[in-house]
């Protein structure tokens, strides 16, 4: 993994075997795009990385529409089919080319290729698990396996005779974690990542893929490289990073945050009682304000470098220059001797 201008560690394990992405024409990939954005409105997964990966779709499928997956139909909606009217057909995924089949987590969703008057595509059947077993009429379909935020998109074709189809997703499993300088760890409310797609193009993050991943949960990928985004708090604790996913791989992917958590206040005297009711302004070295709250204490977590704290309590200002130490956590207090103007003092 590269971290950018951070230590980062990463390492791979072939504990887990994730499958591969099939080539496919363009109504395919207009699918899995049109898939992603509803995902969202049904709470199923499905692979972002991919669907934005895809790349431009003929102008004919663009204004294509798929159902609202909350009102999808189920697999045994309207009349049963008599017997010699449908075809008995088995669907598979697997996580390699020679893996076993996945044997739960699986989303199959089944789609006819014909688009009705409103340009959506009729959700036919859907099922969740392992390997599935769908009664179908003779016909043409689009199959759909999401597995996490991997998926692939196949066609087949449904005959009298029963069928077994097998689809593969080419991904990987990422596992991410942060620690402090020294290998100190990171209380898990306090860390959270996110990823995103990679761009040459992009001046900055791409395609948001994953928010808020909370550190040593497992994301199922497509293989490819994805930049992840580490926050330790929520003020300037950031680390980016590039880290690539393999097929069939877990990559757990651990971060160095150089930051400390510190807690202002503002005394009368040393080791004295916080003033309440004191505005708080945080200023880097180049006079950026990066937090500011109201309270008797501040509490935030900063990244490594020079700052100035500011306290104004009532029409007194305080200032003090402070350095923070990567993984110092302390408090910190202002005192009178900090007062900008020395003769607004406290009243005794």
């Amino acid at each position: 993994m590269h971290a950018k201008g951070r230590t980062a560690l990463w390492r791979s394990h072939n504990r887990l075997e994730i499958a591969t992405g099939l080539g496919f024409k363009s109504i395919m990939r207009r699918i899995q795009r049109a898939m992603l954005a509803l995902s969202v409105i049904a709470g199923s997964p499905f692979l972002a990385a991919q669907a934005g990966a895809q790349g431009n779709s003929s102008s004919g499928i663009d204004n294509l529409r798929l159902p609202n997956l909350n009102n999808y139909a189920p697999t045994d909606s309207g009349r049963p089919l008599a017997a010699g009217e449908s075809g008995q057909i088995t669907l598979a995924a697997h996580l390699t080319d020679e893996g076993a089949e996945i044997p739960r987590g699986v989303i199959w969703r089944v789609f006819g290729t014909e688009t009705g008057p409103d340009e959506k595509l009729p959700l036919v059947a859907t099922a969740r698990g392992g390997t599935g077993v769908f009664q179908l009429a003779p016909g043409s379909y689009l199959v759909h396996a999401a597995y996490g935020r991997a998926g692939v998109t196949k066609r087949i074709t449904v005959g009298r005779d029963p069928l077994r189809e097998d689809l593969v997703l080419d991904a990987g499993g990422l596992k991410l974690d942060a620690r402090l300088s020294g290998g100190v760890r990171i209380p898990p409310g306090q860390l959270r990542f996110a990823i995103y797609e990679t761009s040459a193009e992009a001046a900055g993050d791409g395609a948001l893929i994953i928010p808020d991943v909370e550190p040593g949960s497992i994301v199922r990928l497509n293989a490819g490289t994805y930049h992840v985004v580490s926050n330790y708090g929520s003020v300037n604790a950031v680390i980016r990073s590039d880290i690539r996913v393999e097929a069939g791989k877990m990559t757990e992917a651990t971060v160095e945050h150089r930051a400390a958590n510190l807690t202002l206040k503002l005394v009368r005297e040393r080791g004295g009682e916080a003033i309440a009711d004191t505005a708080w302004s945080i200023l880097t070295d180049t006079g950026e304000i990066v937090y500011e709250t109201v309270g008797a204490y501040a509490s935030m977590v900063l990244a490594e470098g020079s700052y100035t704290f500011i306290a104004k309590n009532r029409d007194r200002i305080y200032q003090r220059d402070f350095t923070v130490v990567p993984g110092r956590n302390q408090d910190v207090e202002l005192l009178p001797t900090d007062l900008l103007d020395q003769n607004n003092q406290f009243p005794d």
